[in-house]
């Protein structure tokens, strides 16, 4: 630091030159530290990287959720495609069978009911088509979305139900050890931790901090004087606060994590046993 300074003559003391203006040109050096006796500074980082990995489980999660609705709607608009492609050969062949039929009529062979009945079932048949067309057309539109692209530059390509296959030998596991890497077991699991460490924190603020701090310097009228005998300075201390009295502020605090523990610890094991 370097100021210019005016002090007044009747309060003030002054330099060894009984100058009351003058430069003041002081280096100096402060360093503090805070040991982490009972745990606070530790506490708050596990609880912040807890909540960090809560966070990638949660991402983890929807990502498996986006992955499994793509694949539904795939499967769905497969499916949607062959009922359409069944119902069209449907349609075909009761549309030959009316030519037939009418041409039965037109030489003697098959009556006006025939007929008639055969062009009810064909109307029903095509009535059908329409439905089937709208559902494929939403599931398409659908498969966009899910896939992060507007429904008419999606692919015109569709999956057939002819092309899924299942895996021919499906991993044998424990039914736990799935539970376990499921992404919602592992966010309940960390939002656990996070709980967990924030009690620590709770604690460790209704106890003492000891305050390390040291100086060292140099103050000097001119540039030139720096570090010269006589103008070095220094100092080392160490404190202790705690808190006496704040209303019952920290005990409620700390009760309030113990709670918000126990709160988890029950979300923790729904979620096991909804998993299971």
């Amino acid at each position: 630091s370097a100021s210019h300074q005016q002090q007044p003559a009747t309060l003030a003391p002054v330099p060894g030159s009984n100058v009351f203006q003058y430069d003041l040109f002081t280096p100096q050096l402060s360093i503090s530290y805070m040991p982490d006796v009972f745990g606070l500074t530790r506490r708050t980082v596990e609880s912040a990287e807890a909540q960090a990995e809560a966070a990638r489980y949660q991402m983890l999660a929807a990502y498996t959720t986006l992955v499994n609705n793509v694949v539904v709607t795939a499967v769905q608009e497969a499916s949607i495609q062959a009922q359409i492609d069944a119902t069209r050969r449907l349609i075909d062949s009761q549309t030959r069978s009316l030519q037939i039929l009418a041409y039965q009529q037109a030489k003697g062979y098959a009556s006006g009911v025939d007929l008639a009945a055969q062009k009810s079932q064909l109307a029903a048949a095509e009535a059908t088509l329409p439905p089937l067309m709208k559902q494929k057309a939403q599931f398409h539109d659908q498969l966009a979305v899910l896939t992060g692209q507007y429904p008419s530059k999606a692919p015109a390509g569709a999956v057939a139900l002819s092309d899924l296959k299942l895996p021919a030998d499906l991993p044998l596991s424990l039914p736990s050890k799935l539970v376990s890497q499921r992404p919602d077991v592992m966010q309940a699991e960390a939002n656990l931790h996070a709980a967990s460490a924030q009690i620590g924190i709770a604690v460790a603020n209704r106890l003492p901090n000891i305050p390390l701090t040291a100086g060292a310097g140099s103050t000097a009228l001119a540039l030139n004087q720096l570090f010269a005998p006589g103008t070095e300075f220094w100092n080392v201390g160490v404190a202790l606060t705690a808190p006496i009295f704040d209303g019952g502020t920290l005990l409620h605090q700390e009760r309030a994590a113990r709670a918000a523990y126990d709160s988890s610890a029950q979300q923790s094991r729904g979620t096991v046993l909804a998993a299971f």
